[in-house]
């Protein structure tokens, strides 16, 4: 069997630490905001060359606080893609305001820059571009658009934390960066866990408050706040798996450069396109062929893990039916019905990838 990632095998490597930093978290009863979280904010913060690091409760609380902090709220619009999990829109809808989506670029899967000015309207007040994959976006056409348009620029970095544009990492670029560390995640925790970033002291310290009741001082609120709080324990397995972060993203490079090898033969698939101007660090790797359930099913067949992210694009999902009804994003809807995942995780082998290629080959030959 190979799954989609082996989460298995990491925790083995690092096993001793972990269970070694579980274990004294346990023995000091320090479970909530305690000396490894804002021990881990300040590493992420230094890792990723941000000012102002702050973990919460999940990647969507992340998106949430992140877009109250910057005052988006009812009769507010925000552009987004819709060609992401749905978190990404639930946030904006969560403040009040309304999620515009806009097609995305057919090779890159993110949203399409010159889809985003013409969505623009006296309504709008923030974009959130999200890097798909491990893609970054397309962020320095994004974040001109925005400051010409004094647009809030809030990144989804769910997926592409150690993901560089122009060579600066993701969650450094735009107002904000909001991370998750689901445990799949390149850089994931072993429950929930999400992260803002931002240069602004205001911001941060208003994300802060967000995600505790609001409150600096015990029993002393400034404003109606949320339970948005990363554990300790969550913390100790993001400290200890930070220190090889990089290690872990060349490993899904590498996988991805022999995907791309095995498969450059086979017309039938399209494999991902790297911007050469940023640096993809495949949380997915991603294939678009009108084979897919073909594929997916000898895939199986073999027990071989596959997956389709995502095969119902947000304004084709029930819940945003009444704004989008007349929405047509052909690309959007295309890539949808067109994609599909196979497994990549740091630790897979080189046969492991000439397993999983030589299905797909097979069946063209």
């Amino acid at each position: 069997m190979i799954p989609m990632v082996d989460l298995k095998t990491q925790y083995l490597e690092l096993k001793e630490e972990i269970d070694r930093g579980i274990i004294d978290t346990l023995d000091k009863c320090q479970f909530i905001l305690g000396p490894n979280v804002t021990a881990f904010e300040r590493e992420a913060a230094a890792y990723l060359g941000a000012g102002h690091a702050i973990a919460v409760a999940s990647g969507t609380d992340a998106l949430h606080l992140a877009l109250l902090a910057a005052g988006v709220g009812e009769g507010d619009e925000v552009i987004t893609t819709p060609f992401t999990f749905i978190a990404t829109a639930e946030a904006i809808r969560y403040v009040g305001a309304t999620p515009v989506f806009v097609d995305i670029d057919p090779a890159t899967f993110n949203i399409d820059p010159a889809r985003i000015e013409e969505a623009i309207t006296p309504a709008t007040r923030a974009v959130i571009p999200v890097h798909l994959f491990g893609q970054p976006a397309e962020m320095e056409e994004i974040g001109e658009i925005c400051r010409r348009h004094k647009l809030l620029n809030i990144e989804d970095c769910a997926q592409s934390f150690g993901g560089s544009a122009g060579g600066r990492l993701t969650g450094t670029i735009g107002d904000l960066g909001c991370f998750s560390f689901f445990p799949s995640k390149n850089l994931g925790c072993y429950g929930d866990g999400g992260m803002v970033t931002t240069e602004s002291p205001e911001l941060a310290e208003r994300v802060r408050l967000l995600r505790n009741h609001g409150s600096r001082v015990r029993y002393h609120h400034d404003l109606i706040g949320y339970n948005s709080r990363l554990d300790e324990i969550q913390a100790v397995i993001l400290r200890a798996k930070l220190k090889h972060i990089e290690k872990y993203n060349m490993g899904r490079r590498r996988v991805a450069a022999l995907y791309g090898k095995f498969l450059a033969g086979t017309v039938e698939v399209e494999v991902p396109f790297e911007d050469g101007r940023g640096v993809h660090v495949y949380h997915q790797y991603t294939l678009l062929t009108d084979f897919r359930d073909r594929i997916s099913e000898s895939l199986a067949d073999a027990e071989i893990s596959s997956a389709i992210y995502y095969p119902i694009p947000l304004h084709r999902q029930k819940v945003f039916h009444e704004d989008c009804v007349n929405l047509s994003l052909p690309v959007s809807e295309s890539v949808a019905g067109r994609c599909l995942s196979l497994p990549i995780f740091p630790e897979m082998t080189h046969s492991q990838v000439e397993e999983v290629t030589a299905v797909i080959s097979a069946l063209f030959r």
